[in-house]
């Protein structure tokens, strides 16, 4: 009888130690999804914030050049994509669309040295340069956020723990390949002036 209650005692012992450290590393899980979800809405609110400077920046630009229709459309339609986008995939991926039409419209707004001039379009310059600052920290800690996670949830045991608890791998990253993509240059002061398309004159006959 002695022996029983020995037997048992351990194995209530043991118990309540795998119980301890299963609701220990649940509650590690959850703070790691937690700080996730705080570091995506940082993202959200810059990328938000991009996409309410892009209308006034076009209204700005095509003051100049009315005639560029096709990299008007491309950044009205990226812009519309990741404002109809709900979760954190859908906006990765719409956001990405948004990155190469701005790359093409600002390339396209140096040809308009004009544009140097003009008070609001600096004045929006600064706001975006600032704004492209901030979310590329924004989607650094994000993605090393879920990179910990990620990481957290697969090790053993604790991926047993994820199961159990209903922990899934977060697969909505920023992904950016090296040489692949550029951040947009928004800084025009010193960006000379494109050279004009049209033919130099000929020489005239003596």
């Amino acid at each position: 009888m002695k022996n029983s209650l020995t037997v048992l005692a351990v194995l209530v012992i043991i118990a309540l130690i795998f119980a301890g450290s299963f609701i220990s590393r649940r509650n590690q899980m959850a703070i790691k999804r937690e700080a996730v979800n705080a570091a995506w809405s940082q993202v959200d609110v810059v990328l938000q914030r991009r996409a309410d400077l892009i209308p006034n920046l076009v209204e700005t630009v095509k003051g100049y050049a009315t005639q560029e229709q096709t990299v008007f459309g491309e950044i009205a339609r990226a812009r519309a994509a990741y404002l109809s986008a709900k979760t954190p995939a859908e906006k990765i991926a719409a956001n990405d669309q948004v990155d190469g039409a701005m790359v093409k419209f600002l390339a396209l707004a140096e040809n308009y040295p004009q544009l140097r001039s003009n008070e609001n379009f600096l004045r929006l310059q600064d706001e975006l340069a600032g704004t492209e600052n901030r979310i590329a920290v924004e989607r650094r800690r994000y993605n090393e956020a879920v990179q910990d996670y990620n990481t957290f949830i697969a090790t053993f045991p604790n991926s047993l723990v994820a199961s159990l608890g209903g922990f899934t791998r977060n697969n909505a990253y920023f992904k950016t390949e090296e040489g692949a993509r550029q951040a947009p240059k928004v800084n025009f002061g010193s960006t000379p002036a494109a050279p004009s398309s049209q033919p130099a004159p000929a020489p005239a006959k003596p």
